[in-house]
């Protein structure tokens, strides 16, 4: 029977020359879902992601990812097993074309080896993989295009087609609509909600109209802690939550104001 939930964590704590970023966190993902984490400034959300996806070791605590302790797991040991996140600052090499960006990706399934002396026939064999990432991405007509020249929008979506190049189980992504236009808003939800279809992803999000739309569940972290979990409707009505986060208007905690 597979687990209920696919990635937990008990007693997470990250301490910084004894300031507590992150202190006794208990996060529960069901597999298969949407999670969105949230809170203000400081509150501990992309340390979180840093703990989840191993770039920073815990200092108590631990995480289970498919029921097997990744607690002391290096960065690309959690990748291989299928935990694989995108940045909040978007991470693609722009002199390179989107298909190529793509491709380098999918290189892994060499064994880690990136071949960059081997000839270009060697390489074309993840061409048509390539391909299917870009179309899923709505980047299709764009393969030949320099990434660097792709509006902000259209470069988190290929940077969501490299990670789906990994075949995560689980993404996490790191506030995939910060600085978008409201057009750009609206394409990388929808493509969030495709992406999501046989994965689970958990998500760090400011704008609230998106994590309303978008997730099952959410989890409000402040000042390290979790404040409150449930669906949107619930815990944007908590008052707690209101006063911690999203601030006396009451417009806000009908999911209408962007966060």
């Amino acid at each position: 029977m597979p687990q209920e939930y696919v990635l937990e964590t008990e007693g997470l704590t990250k301490e910084f020359l004894g300031f507590a970023a992150v202190s006794d966190v208990n996060l529960r993902v069901a597999r298969g879902s949407i999670h969105g984490l949230i809170g203000p400034n400081g509150a501990g959300k992309t340390t979180c992601f840093n703990l989840l996806t191993k770039f920073l070791q815990p200092s108590r605590g631990s995480i289970r990812y498919d029921g097997r302790d990744i607690t002391r797991m290096k960065p690309a040991e959690v990748a291989r097993l299928g935990l694989v996140r995108s940045f909040q600052i978007s991470a693609v090499f722009p002199h390179l074309s989107v298909l190529e960006n793509v491709r380098l990706a999918l290189q892994r399934q060499r064994g880690g080896s990136f071949d960059f002396w081997r000839s270009e026939s060697v390489l074309t064999q993840f061409d048509a993989r390539a391909r299917e990432l870009l179309e899923e991405v709505g980047l299709g007509g764009a393969a030949s295009a320099t990434a660097g020249s792709l509006s902000y929008g259209r470069k988190r979506a290929l940077e969501i087609a490299t990670t789906l190049a990994l075949d995560p189980a689980v993404m996490l992504l790191d506030e995939p609509t910060a600085g978008m236009t409201h057009e750009d808003v609206d394409r990388i939800v929808a493509l969030v909600k495709r992406v999501a279809q046989g994965r689970t992803v958990l998500m760090v999000e400011h704008n609230l109209k998106v994590v309303e739309g978008l997730c099952d569940r959410i989890t409000v972290l402040t000042r390290g802690r979790i404040l409150a979990e449930g669906p949107y409707a619930e815990v944007s009505r908590n008052p707690e939550v209101v006063a911690a986060y999203l601030g006396s208007d009451p417009t806000i905690a009908g999911g209408t104001a962007h966060g």
